[in-house]
């Protein structure tokens, strides 16, 4: 009965969103080459930069009603949905940002849940719903409930999505939801907050506080992503290598000089980062420069059947070789960073006091 049903999912003809994205060119890139696959559709609203392969690309805005005809039309089995953002600048601000994750995952459940031929659907969320803060447990679980909900950005986002993915999961009891909660993703190509954190010339850490942080390595993203995708895994899923990285362990792995900042002043080094588009940090991301973030893994290993490759170690040190991070000081820049962010802070703490 088991072999019949994981035949029976199989996917055939499969939709993925975010495809002008790293990952998710990857993802359908892979799957294209899978000869087992009879069709790869890929959907965004930008055409993707890398190759595809014999991947369909459809130039398609997800927030609008057209996504069904596209589901519809090319009687898609399995959707993976990836499309959705982290950062606001990716985006073109945080109303676009937030318009493309909620709207948008709202349009593609009602298409799928008018779709007969829909059997599976996978959806990339994040382990930001947890939020960050000095009362976590050392591990959240799937199970674990958030201290307190997130006010805004991308992890309130996926808190939206999680809740309609799984009312769509009870008004389609039939089709295959599963649910992948990534940690932060490092490894080639993956142009993340967090490495773009790590490759400024003066990395500021928050005053007192030397976070945890756990990293998955892209492959293994991937590997799960595929795995997902090939069997019916129904449920909720942590996604994140063994282990974890204090934050001053990173940055001294990385070959990067750090600045401890007082808490209050890195929320206002966050938005001039922002503006000169060095990082693109939101406040759940600054709370996760203070107070880190751990999840525990067992369901992924004993459930779903994978065990990472790369441990967070792992990860990180091929993240460092991968971008040559290692003894690429240079004291003059760091000097000329450091001199513009006292700078800004001066002028921040005049106009305060004026």
């Amino acid at each position: 009965m088991r072999a019949l049903r994981e035949t029976a999912m199989r996917p055939r003809r499969v939709l993925v969103t975010g495809v002008a994205r790293p990952l998710g060119a990857q993802v359908a890139m892979a799957l294209a080459a899978d000869p087992g696959v009879e069709a790869v559709v890929g959907v965004d609203t930008t055409a993707p930069t890398s190759d595809l392969g014999r991947t369909q690309f459809v130039r398609a805005d997800i927030r609008h009603p057209l996504i069904a005809k596209v589901i519809s039309t090319t009687e898609i089995d399995t959707v993976l949905h990836l499309n959705v953002i982290a950062t606001p600048l990716g985006a073109g601000g945080r109303a676009a940002m937030k318009e493309i994750n909620v709207i948008g995952t709202m349009q593609l459940l009602a298409a799928c849940q008018k779709a007969p031929s829909v059997t599976k659907l996978v959806v990339k969320s994040t382990t930001s719903i947890y939020g960050s803060s000095a009362r976590d447990p050392a591990l959240f679980t799937e199970d674990t409930e958030p201290r307190a909900l997130p006010a805004g950005g991308y992890a309130k986002d996926a808190v939206e999505v999680e809740g309609y993915v799984r009312g769509f999961s009870r008004r389609r009891p039939d089709i295959a939801v599963t649910v992948l909660r990534f940690t932060n993703i490092l490894g080639p190509q993956i142009d993340s907050p967090l490495a773009r954190y790590l490759d400024l010339p003066l990395v500021p850490t928050v005053l007192g506080f030397d976070p945890r942080i756990q990293l998955l390595h892209s492959d293994d993203a991937l590997a799960v992503l595929m795995r997902a995708t090939r069997r019916a895994h129904p449920g909720t899923f942590n996604v994140a290598g063994d282990g974890v990285l204090l934050l001053s362990q990173a940055i001294r792995r990385a070959g990067r000089p750090s600045t401890p900042v007082p808490f209050p002043a890195i929320g206002v080094l966050g938005g001039i980062a922002r503006r000169l588009r060095l990082v693109d940090f939101s406040a759940e991301q600054l709370d996760f420069l203070a107070h880190g973030r751990a999840v525990d893994t067992t369901r992924l290993k004993e459930i779903f059947g994978y065990r990472p490759r790369y441990s967070t170690m792992e990860t990180f040190d091929s993240f460092v070789r991968q971008r040559g991070l290692r003894f690429t000081i240079d004291h003059d820049l760091i000097s000329r960073a450091e001199h513009r962010m006292l700078d800004s802070l001066a002028r921040r703490r005049l106009v305060g006091t004026g």
